[in-house]
């Protein structure tokens, strides 16, 4: 017991034998904590689809041990009778691990959450993977500024002239690198707002192509005619869209014009002939045909019906069976397409007397 009594900077050594103790306990404490909730929380993870759960896992799986030692220290220091210059130390190693391990809690957990959602979003909509690790990125950026200046605050820096002059060098940054950072919101708004997704059809003024990639500065199409189309994300959304993979049907509206030497009768038939052709394909809706108006040179019908689809090709395959129908059935009532023509009446004038 004499050697207990011993003492040692100030503590005998029974005192320091007890904080080890409390040390020791705490870190044998967390480590099973930590086993238990992991095998929990796993089971949690495997049987739903909550994003919490996943970034609980992250934070109790994430690495920790030079933290857990340093908070074991601290505790069992409580314990000690130590100098005011040394307990003041002690806690602010502790405050500021504490705050860097919340770094990595956070960090871990928006790690995890975003892997997650882009799982989930990988096939629903390819484009949100690749502006996700911004978002990543710009949230780990956010974090660990906040630590920085939580740190700094608690080691006695003045951190309201260091926010000052980051605001005056982040204006510059800004003005210097405005073009790419509205091309980078763009891509963010891409991925939040939804204009289109990856494999989309779009029309962008006179340019037409599907979707193929979404990248933080450049949108890339890839045209009928085979080339790749690259806008900037800033460029494209100020720009008039037309997205043709969000139709649920496609309207279609043709004339077809017959010569003016066909028949009353059969005038009147062309609509029912028109409508025949048209509903005789699966997947349309027809709207109306109509004698329209007298041409130039041809008597003018216009006729509208519906294919329950997006898809070009699908409709294209319909156009031409209709109009292989149509020219059926007007060779078997007789009646002639118009093309072009001009008919000159010359009129003679009485000769002299």
């Amino acid at each position: 017991m004499e050697i207990l009594d011993t003492v040692v900077f100030g503590n005998s050594l029974l005192t320091w034998s007890i904080a080890l103790g409390i040390a020791c306990t705490f870190l044998f404490a967390v480590s099973i904590l930590r086993w238990v909730l992991g095998r929990q929380l796993r089971r949690l993870v495997d049987g739903t689809d909550t994003l919490f759960w996943d970034a609980l896992l992250a934070i109790v799986r994430q690495r920790q041990a030079l933290f857990l030692i340093i908070v074991a220290a601290f505790l069992g220091s409580l314990t000690l009778s130590l100098p005011d210059r040394a307990n003041r130390q002690i806690e602010l190693i502790a405050l500021v691990a504490l705050l860097i391990q919340s770094g990595f809690w956070a960090t871990s957990a928006l790690r995890a959450v975003i892997g997650e959602y882009r799982e989930q979003q990988k096939e629903r909509d390819p484009a949100s993977v690749t502006t996700l690790s911004v978002i990543k990125f710009i949230g780990r950026i956010v974090i660990w500024s906040l630590v920085l200046l939580l740190v700094l605050d608690n080691l006695g820096v003045n951190v309201t002239a260091l926010i000052a002059g980051l605001g005056v060098g982040g204006v510059a940054v800004a003005l210097a690198l405005q073009t790419i950072l509205g091309d980078l919101f763009a891509s963010l708004s891409i991925v939040l707002d939804k204009p289109f997704v990856v494999g989309d059809f779009l029309a962008v003024g006179d340019l037409l192509g599907s979707v193929e990639y979404v990248g933080l500065k450049t949108t890339r199409l890839r045209s009928l005619s085979g080339e790749q189309l690259v806008f900037s994300n800033s460029d494209l959304l100020n720009s008039r869209i037309r997205n043709f993979g969000r139709m649920n049907e496609r309207r279609v509206a043709f004339d077809i014009g017959v010569t003016y030497q066909t028949s009353r009768d059969s005038l009147a038939i062309i609509p029912e002939i028109i409508r025949e052709a048209i509903e005789s394909q699966a997947q349309t809706r027809f709207d109306r045909s109509h004698f329209k108006k007298y041409g130039d040179f041809a008597l003018v019908f216009e006729s509208v019906y519906y294919v329950d689809g997006s898809d070009y090709n699908l409709f294209m395959d319909i156009q031409q069976a209709v109009n292989l129908r149509i020219h059926e059935r007007f060779e078997q009532q007789g009646i002639e397409f118009a093309y072009p023509t001009q008919t000159l009446f010359i009129e003679k004038s009485a000769a002299p007397a």
